[in-house]
């Protein structure tokens, strides 16, 4: 549901969908299970659950809610609800919480209590404050709250603003001191044509818009496919069809030129599928296979929420809608056409970045603004790049250049480099003061320049044939621990120590607990990662 670049530009897009395109011819591959066998786990690795595994420890760890709240020190009025359950292979267990008070669900109250196989517990907060408002009874209307958020919408032109269900009553806890306020949800269409679904809270009693959110931001595509590609498809009939048995059902449909509801799957007489509107089916669901494929075999996940089930994807959507996004609603990626519906933004790194936002959502849910905004971003562009060299596609070779291929910029140049951020003429390559008030798209530079850092280390060097030259704010000298090693511990941060607010120091803590819990306190990984962000001006 997040953008892979700050706004779209129109001139720059154009450009990028004029690219020619190459044409597609793609054997299908009809089977029926996924690859069961997962990487085996040591002391503070995952345990790949499976869904009836992980919904019976969801169950049995809500069961227990009340009891946790209590050893927790959790105040009476306040109560916990269970959204993810991780359990490592050494007997801990972390369980994800969000919090209620006197039954209002409170936003950035979320937590993670970490239980060792020991008895030993540890608990990550979003907020250290505690959470108590002196009434739950509002001086505001809903009504005014309502008016209050549609005001926001025109204020952000976003057209056909509606905000259909009437504000809930929640208690805002993720800036400052906690307050009684109103979320409101205000859906309509963006100036670009994408869809718009804007969060908004408001005080309860002043009537002050405290936090505004884009749910839905578009990623810009790219008109650079994946050449010859082997898809999973299912027999139908005397036919095909273009639903992904391997991989929890993933489904690829044609909307064609709509821009809601699923449209018509993708069909096919015969198992050779990229003729005419199906090239861009072809590129959807080959991206969305290898996206489950790099979180599967890579990491030991099971599909974006790591519940088994597949998303699905959209192509053809709308006329002459030059993005693509990533909906946690409908669950699923949307392709536009490009200019002139010609050049469809279907590609495996729009589908990586995108999709990779959604499990943000399913565990850290980072908040899409300040410094937690710029670790969202960075976490897709992470997982995005390591996505793409787990490919091992040599017509899209890996690289740690965010968009490569998009031309965006319309000369050539990457839309992001991991190894300077500051390339691009707007990302930042260190942390500093002023960081949470930059577009998230350009505070993400640090934590991709540590991840580069971390996986290739500093100065110059060449990595399947691209050369880059990485620099550091101390002046430091790192050497870099591999990208599969650093891959695992970002993911690992974020699905066991990064909460909802999570800034760069706080992260700095995350991936170094995340480290220890995988490599042990005293590793060559521990101090590389300690360095690193020190390297970054993270300390």
């Amino acid at each position: 549901m997040r953008s892979i670049t700050a706004t779209p530009r129109k001139n720059s897009l154009r450009a990028a969908a004029l690219v020619a395109s190459a044409a597609m011819v793609v054997i299908g591959v009809q089977t029926g299970s996924a690859n069961a066998a997962a990487d085996k786990a040591e002391g503070g690795q995952q345990l790949a659950l499976s869904a009836g595994q992980r919904a019976s420890a969801i169950k049995d760890a809500q069961g227990a809610a009340s009891s946790t709240a209590s050893k927790i020190g959790l105040d009476g009025k306040e109560k916990l609800v269970v959204r993810d359950v991780v359990k490592d292979a050494d007997g801990t267990v972390h369980t994800r919480y969000e919090r209620t008070y006197e039954g209002l669900p409170v936003l950035g109250g979320d937590l993670v209590v970490h239980q060792k196989k020991n008895g030993g517990r540890d608990v990550t907060k979003a907020t250290d404050a505690s959470i108590a408002v002196p009434s739950t009874t509002p001086s505001l209307a809903p009504s005014a709250a309502k008016k209050s958020a549609l005001g926001v919408a025109a204020a952000e032109k976003t057209a056909k603003a509606d905000a259909g269900q009437a504000p809930r009553k929640v208690v805002w806890a993720a800036q400052g001191k906690p307050v009684l306020a109103y979320e409101t949800y205000v859906t309509g269409v963006q100036k670009d044509g994408t869809p718009s679904k804007l969060h908004v809270i408001t005080d309860a009693n002043t009537g002050k818009t405290l936090f505004q959110e884009e749910m839905i931001h578009t990623g810009s595509g790219t008109s650079t496919y994946s050449g010859n590609v082997p898809l999973t498809t299912t027999k139908s009939g005397s036919g095909y069809e273009l639903t992904d048995g391997a991989r929890g059902g993933h489904k690829t449909y044609d909307l064609n030129q709509g821009t809601s509801g699923t449209g018509a799957l993708f069909t096919n007489s015969s198992d050779v599928w990229g003729a005419d509107r199906q090239k861009a089916g072809v590129d959807a669901h080959y991206g969305a296979a290898v996206t489950w494929d790099f979180y599967k075999n890579v990491l030991g996940r099971s599909g974006i929420r790591n519940d088994g089930k597949g998303a699905y994807s959209r192509v053809h959507y709308g006329n002459g809608y030059v993005n693509a996004f990533w909906d946690d609603d409908c669950f699923c990626m949307t392709y536009g056409d490009g200019e002139n519906d010609s050049h469809p933004l279907t590609s495996l790194d729009v589908a990586a970045h995108e999709m990779s936002h959604g499990v943000t959502s399913a565990t850290a849910n980072l908040r899409y603004s300040g410094e937690s905004g710029g670790l969202n971003e960075a976490t897709s562009d992470i997982f995005g790049t390591a996505a793409e060299f787990y490919a091992n596609n040599s017509t899209d070779a890996g690289d740690y250049l965010i968009g490569e291929k998009i031309d965006i910029n319309g000369d050539g140049t990457p839309l992001r480099y991991m190894d300077k951020p500051s390339k691009d003429g707007r990302s930042k390559d260190y942390w500093s003061s002023s960081l949470g008030n930059v577009d998230v798209h350009y505070s993400s530079g640090p934590a991709n320049h540590f991840f580069y850092l971390l996986s290739e280390g500093s100065g110059s060097k060449v990595v399947g044939g691209v050369s880059y030259n990485s620099p550091t704010y101390n002046n430091s000298k790192i050497t870099g621990i591999g990208r599969d090693k650093a891959t695992k511990i970002w993911y690992k941060a974020l699905t066991t120590y990064f909460t909802s607010t999570t800034n760069y120091k706080a992260a700095r803590t995350a991936t170094l607990k995340a480290t220890a819990d995988l490599y042990g306190a005293t590793s060559n990984e521990y101090k590389t990662v300690a360095a690193t962000w020190s390297a970054i001006n993270v300390k």
